[in-house]
């Protein structure tokens, strides 16, 4: 089902196109609208012109899409006895969706019309609305039903239903692309060093439950000699022992298929060969002085997220902050790093669920004076549920450094949501 919001509109007269032209998109469909039951009137039976246009037809999903419904022309006529005033009718309506996302759009428009004379055609009217996109794929829209609301002398109803056994024609199509999955693949290692041929305990987690997994050795962009191969269990997870017999291994990887790319592995973790030292000749003495690596880590200050509020009704973007994140990477290899975030739906009072895609974030990372690596924030955009990339810094020949990361967030909230606390939770990993 759609998510749905309903939002403000104009009644005014649609668009006029060329001459013994329609405008892309206008439709005609039988409709039935029965007067209200207060102005003793018969039945009104007829076609009603329509037009459905979208202000993004090609979304991602978590986009809002703002929907306009215009009526051009209805059969339904001024249900008083006399003149119809100006700005007396307010008119609501449904869309129909259909394809790869299915449900309905309320729209609603403003209390604005041109005097009617009495026994007149009810005017052209438009109304929007809003909907959050949930699947990928095309999505058609369709003209529903509509209620057109006069407010003078009585409070009248006049509603429009489509014909049941006529097919409601197509009035606008959206096609709508799925976010990109992050890559959250990793690699630790037991221990950073070791002499020649020395196991090393590898976790290599994150792997889709019974993939083959290869551990290898790294230098550079090369493979090393060291080589073993373990299936992943139903975490996801291999945990093996990796025999570095090669003196060239500088790091770790671990990855699916034939070879390591960025978007099957992880890694590379930092590893160092450390042979021992060849016996010296008689009267010298040889000094040696080893910098241990470190480990990749990070905190945050602060623990929850508070963001702001938004009136009932005109719904719109709850603005905040997250915690400062403070990543520190003392391994001293080749490996750059990326933290990624991803956040569940957002629940309320009853059950009631915001989508996680409807947060989105503007992040910043910043190096510290010294540091070797350099930090890139992720791009603006969509959190959601299947993540996206806070902050990252790419592999080099040596790296490492400190790193101050944050991000300005924004939940765009429904009109309409009913009152209370939504409650979600944003996940960082830093791999």
């Amino acid at each position: 089902m759609a998510v749905l919001a309903a939002t403000t509109g104009s009644a005014l007269s649609a668009p006029a196109a060329a001459e013994g032209e329609a405008p892309p998109g206008q439709v005609d469909f039988p409709t039935h609208c029965p007067a209200p039951q207060e102005a003793g009137r018969p039945p009104a039976d007829g076609p009603t012109t329509a037009r459905i246009t979208v202000d993004n037809p090609a979304p991602q999903v978590g986009d809002t899409v703002t929907v306009t419904y215009q009526v051009v022309r209805t059969p339904a006529v001024n249900p008083v006895g006399g003149e119809l005033p100006a700005d007396v009718l307010t008119p609501t309506g449904r869309i129909l969706l259909a394809g790869a996302q299915s449900g309905e759009v309320t729209v609603v428009g403003a209390k604005r019309n041109d005097p009617v004379p009495a026994g007149a055609a009810l005017p052209a009217v438009t109304m929007t609305g809003t909907f959050t996109v949930t699947a990928p794929g095309e999505t058609t829209l369709a003209p529903g039903g509509y209620t057109l609301h006069t407010s003078h002398l009585l409070d009248l109803d006049t509603t429009c239903t489509a014909d049941a056994a006529s097919a409601v024609p197509v009035s606008a199509r959206l096609s709508a692309t799925g976010l990109p999955t992050a890559n959250l693949r990793t690699v630790f290692l037991g221990a950073a060093q070791g002499g020649p041929g020395a196991k090393v305990k590898v976790t290599a987690a994150g792997f889709p439950p019974g993939a083959a997994v290869t551990v290898a050795g790294r230098a550079g962009a090369a493979e090393t000699a060291d080589r073993v191969s373990a299936t992943a269990d139903e975490l996801g997870t291999a945990l093996v022992e990796l025999p570095v017999t090669d003196r060239a291994t500088t790091a770790v990887i671990a990855y699916e298929g034939r070879a390591w790319t960025p978007r099957q592995g992880s890694g590379p973790a930092a590893y160092t060969v450390i042979d021992a030292a060849p016996p010296q000749p008689a009267a010298t003495q040889k000094v040696t002085a080893t910098v241990e690596p470190g480990v990749l880590g990070m905190t945050q200050s602060g623990a929850d997220i508070t963001l702001g509020a938004v009136p009932y009704g005109d719904g719109g973007a709850a603005p905040g902050r997250i915690g400062t994140v403070t990543v520190t990477d003392a391994r001293g290899g080749p490996a750059g790093w990326t933290l990624i975030g991803k956040v569940t739906d957002f629940t309320g009072p009853g059950g009631i669920r915001i989508p996680g895609a409807s947060l989105s974030w503007t992040p910043r990372c910043a190096a510290a004076e010294g540091s070797r690596s350099v930090c890139t924030p992720g791009s603006a955009g969509v959190v959601g549920a299947d993540g996206a990339v806070l902050a990252s810094t790419p592999d080099a020949p040596l790296v490492g450094g400190t790193f101050t990361i944050d991000a300005t967030v924004t939940l765009k909230v429904p009109p309409y949501t009913p009152p209370g606390a939504y409650t979600a939770v944003l996940t960082l990993t830093l791999s």
